[in-house]
């Protein structure tokens, strides 16, 4: 029966990774440049860029979208090349299945796997129970399910620091090392108060700490240096020293905004960690108990340490200091552990025990909230969604023609500018509609609308039966959506500010999204606000539609004398379609298929 309690326990952390990714599909700009260079190596792969003699500067950047949209400072590909890796068979065997929801599973599952392992560790060193109350600490924690399985460069290292943690501390050192020259330059802070600790006891000498560190640190530029290099056709390049130099030495982080010192303990840790009891009452019991102050100073003290040194830096984000959640955790379960093992012998105990129990309800129903909310906060995907299920509605045979060959049918062109709002919130190539060809095949051509490609996407439709085929551009060049010429060519848009597109438009829909919360109090108004959703292949999970969420307000409102917290939303982003009195731009007819 143990066994099955600990069995159960540990799979509350692949679950809820997975039901988090379910409910909440959609990726944020944070996330783009990993989630799109996932989707471009599986769908063009990487032989343009080792040989890229046979492919010209136009079609390398039509098809690798890092070259179009460079961003301030390369990032490394080393992650999204190990998940596509990965996820590459799982895509072949489940072609049903979005690759987007592929791609962030893998990536959530072996954060899971990291953690179990992790967990695996605490169970051998401090005992199950410990282990169990670190699982359910860490499960409840908002910020980690959710964002397990997002391709931020933070939860490509995060997965091998708690792996590593309980490991030997040769290894910790290398491969925390190789991870930071790799993924994320602040592991050099994190392993500083890491290493000293190592250090003053006598687990590792100056001479091993010298040798594990550089072979790790020779091992992280050996992937990093080749790969990078080719990845964005600049010899020799290491993302992580331009990085370094454009966020530290040039001081140019701060230009996304700018925190006092005491932001990661006043505010970051206190919403990492969550549960207010694993900060108020575990750990300062845990430190407090002469049998417990060595291991919990040992898991403490460094990481304390590495927040610290990190509050130097102005530009501050939780995500950060990611890495120092599971040890924080576990000095938290050893405070909950010394209280739930006694919770038999004294009324305070039993109490305390039970204080335990609610709070960490608490904290998977706040949870759950959050989530809730957090997935109405991509207006940009449903926008998305919503307009591929209006053009068959709206669009006529009168647009251009996309002419196929060998036998495939005609396809309607339908031209999309998606403005900058929308592309920032959930939109990625996963999502828009192409044609993805087999491994062996070289991408198909795609339509010259304009020589500069920098600002455009283009992509063929989902299905070779299907009647549309779209065409996509994320131009933002202020002075080009000035011009009325550049805005003929488009039959739809996807704009946050439908006033300033250009041209007699029409708009068709708007999508909502999350705009903050209403205390109702008795007697207020009955119509329920929100509903964020917006559909599509990859919205899994519909929720409850608003007639349903609407009886079961009315019932809760019932029950608590008529308050309610209510979600409110606003409008967005305007799905416009042109007027057909503007006139639609005949293009030439475009080639697609043949031989390749």
């Amino acid at each position: 029966m143990r066994q099955v309690v600990d069995i159960v326990i540990a799979a509350l952390i692949p679950t809820l990774i997975l039901f988090h990714l379910i409910w909440a599909p959609y990726t944020k700009v944070e996330e783009s440049f990993n989630i799109q260079a996932t989707h471009d190596i599986l769908t063009y792969g990487v032989r343009d860029l080792f040989f890229p003699n046979g492919s010209s500067e136009l079609q390398l950047k039509d098809h690798y979208d890092h070259l179009t949209f460079t961003g301030p400072v390369p990032r490394t590909s080393v992650g999204a090349l190990t998940l596509a890796t990965a996820s590459w068979p799982v895509t072949r065997l489940l072609r049903g299945v979005n690759p987007q929801i592929i791609v962030r599973a893998v990536l959530g599952l072996w954060n899971a796997f990291c953690l179990l392992y992790y967990r695996h560790g605490v169970e051998s060193v401090f005992g199950r129970t410990t282990a169990n109350w670190f699982v359910l600490f860490q499960a409840s924690v908002f910020h980690i399910m959710y964002y397990a399985s997002r391709t931020l460069p933070n939860f490509f290292a995060f997965g091998l620091e708690p792996y590593l943690y309980m490991s030997r501390a040769q290894l910790f050192l290398s491969l925390v090392t190789a991870t930071g020259v790799i993924f994320r330059s602040e592991l050099a802070l994190f392993l500083i108060p890491h290493t000293l600790v190592l250090l003053v006891t006598r687990r590792l000498s100056v001479a091993c700490i010298i040798t594990f560190g550089g072979l790790g640190a020779l091992i992280g530029l050996s992937i990093t240096v080749p790969i990078d290099s080719i990845f964005w056709q600049r010899f020799p390049l290491w993302p992580e020293l331009s990085a370094f130099s454009y966020n530290i030495l040039q001081s140019q982080s701060s230009n996304w905004g700018t925190s006092p010192w005491h932001f990661y303990f006043i505010s970051a840790l206190p919403r990492l960690l969550f549960n207010p009891i694993t900060y108020t009452l575990c750990i300062p019991l845990a430190a407090s108990q002469p049998a417990l102050k060595r291991p919990v100073a040992e898991l403490i003290l460094p990481n304390l340490a590495f927040v610290a040194l990190y509050s130097l830096q102005p530009h501050k984000e939780w995500r950060f200091i990611i890495y120092t959640i599971p040890p924080f955790l576990t000095a938290a379960a050893l405070g909950a552990n010394w209280i739930w093992t006694r919770r038999s012998k004294s009324p305070l105990y039993r109490l305390l025990s039970a204080a335990l129990v609610l709070s960490v309800i608490a904290s998977f129903a706040a949870s759950g909230i959050m989530l809730a909310i957090s997935r109405l906060n991509y207006p940009g995907a449903n926008a998305l969604n919503r307009l591929h299920a209006l053009v068959p509605q709206h669009q006529h045979r009168s647009q251009p023609i996309h002419r196929g060959v060998q036998g495939r049918e005609q396809r309607m062109t339908v031209n999309v500018h998606m403005g900058t709002l929308a592309c920032m919130t959930g939109i990625t190539r996963f999502q828009q509609q192409q044609q993805q060809q087999p491994p062996s095949a070289p991408p198909p051509p795609f339509a010259d609308l304009e020589k500069d490609a920098a600002t455009v996407e283009r992509s063929a439709a989902s299905h070779p039966s299907s009647d549309f085929f779209f065409i996509y551009d994320k131009t933002d060049d202020e002075a080009k959506l000035l011009d009325p010429v550049f805005w003929l060519r488009f039959d739809w848009a996807l704009a946050e500010y439908p006033e300033r597109v250009i041209g007699k438009w029409e708009v068709v829909e708007t999508v909502e999204a999350y705009a903050g919360v209403r205390v109702l109090r008795p007697g207020d108004g009955d119509e329920v606000g929100g509903g964020g959703g917006g559909g599509g292949v990859m919205d899994i999970v519909a929720m409850v539609k608003k007639r349903e969420w609407k009886l079961l307000e009315r019932y809760a409102r019932m029950v608590t004398g008529g308050w309610w917290v209510r979600v409110r939303m606003e409008p967005r982003i305007s799905i416009l379609k042109r007027l057909r009195s503007d006139g639609p731009v005949v293009l030439p007819p475009l080639v697609v298929g043949g031989d390749w």
